[in-house]
């Protein structure tokens, strides 16, 4: 649908500046410089799927408002609502993986290292973006203010109503209207679900987060997907190759997190980067933040 394609191509336009972090774990360092690359999850699975559940519940109450103001066809609101809270667990794959602004914040600290273990790697956000390219992945910034997603979803949900009740018109049958509604909402799904890997909750604007977004793949076989053990459950992921040639990775600069054990914990991360022949441009730096074991 050329509307919400559009929408999508305007959405992922903006450019990073500056470096990149990504937070990490010791274990998740050793995993990057070993694959040189790194693991960009199912968006389904991020945050124990509360990703896509935010923009659904974004489509639910902009379809709920439009009924209760007394919506031509509602049944059709309704199916689309359906339909998306199903695609959410059933439908095609799209793969992310974060980066933040800031390098050294205390909810990333807490949120994605483990405590006395943690790293934030600084990549040059032009490194990122020629690897992006490479690879065929969409480079977006996240989007926080709830006036500004209202205005995306609405206009998402009059795209589909426009192109879905055109489509159904002709139908002769009420179950042929039904299987035109599906393929109706089917055209959206490839950007509706790279709209959704960059709308946020308003409560995590703090963390000013760019997103690194797959091709979306509607077929488990056209990728090579990996799983990883998550809090709950196995995490499909696949690799995003932070260096796509034989040199030595580049990085910007490196936090080392909360830890009790500073100056020999420095060390090591020191000797195991030169031994990568890893050498950031801006140093390796603590962050200063004090250890507090949970």
């Amino acid at each position: 649908m050329q509307e919400i394609e559009q929408l999508t191509r305007e959405l992922y336009a903006d450019i990073p500046q500056g470096t990149l972090y990504h937070y990490t774990t010791f274990t998740g360092l050793l995993g990057i410089v070993e694959s040189r690359a790194l693991w960009a999850s199912d968006i389904r699975y991020m945050n124990d799927s509360a990703e896509l559940r935010h923009t659904a519940d974004l489509i639910r109450a902009e379809v709920r408002e439009r009924i209760e103001a007394g919506h031509p066809d509602s049944g059709l609101l309704t199916q689309f609502v359906d339909w998306v809270r199903h695609r959410i667990t059933n439908g095609h794959l799209l793969f992310g993986a974060s980066f933040r602004s800031q390098g050294n914040l205390l909810s990333q600290w807490r949120g994605y290292s483990t405590p006395g273990r943690g790293v934030s790697l600084g990549f040059s956000s032009e490194s990122i973006l020629r690897s992006a390219h490479q690879q065929r992945f969409m480079v977006g910034k996240c989007i926080y203010e709830p006036s500004r997603q209202r205005m995306l979803i609405r206009k998402v949900v009059d795209a589909v109503g426009q192109l879905a009740a055109r489509q159904a018109a002709r139908a002769e049958s009420a179950a042929e209207r039904a299987a035109v509604l599906q393929q109706a909402f089917a055209e959206v799904e490839t950007d509706l679900l790279r709209l959704a890997a960059i709308l946020k909750h308003p409560s995590f604007r703090e963390e000013r987060e760019w997103r690194i977004v797959s091709p979306v793949i509607t077929e488990d076989a056209e990728a090579r997907i990996l799983f990883r053990e998550g809090h709950a459950m196995l995490v499909p992921y696949i690799e995003f190759a932070i260096c796509m040639d034989k040199e030595p990775i580049a990085m910007d600069h490196l936090f080392l997190g909360p830890t009790p054990n500073v100056n020999i914990s420095m060390n090591s991360l020191k000797m195991f980067l030169g031994k990568n022949n890893i050498i950031p441009k801006r140093g390796i730096e603590y962050c200063q933040i004090p250890f507090r074991q949970r």
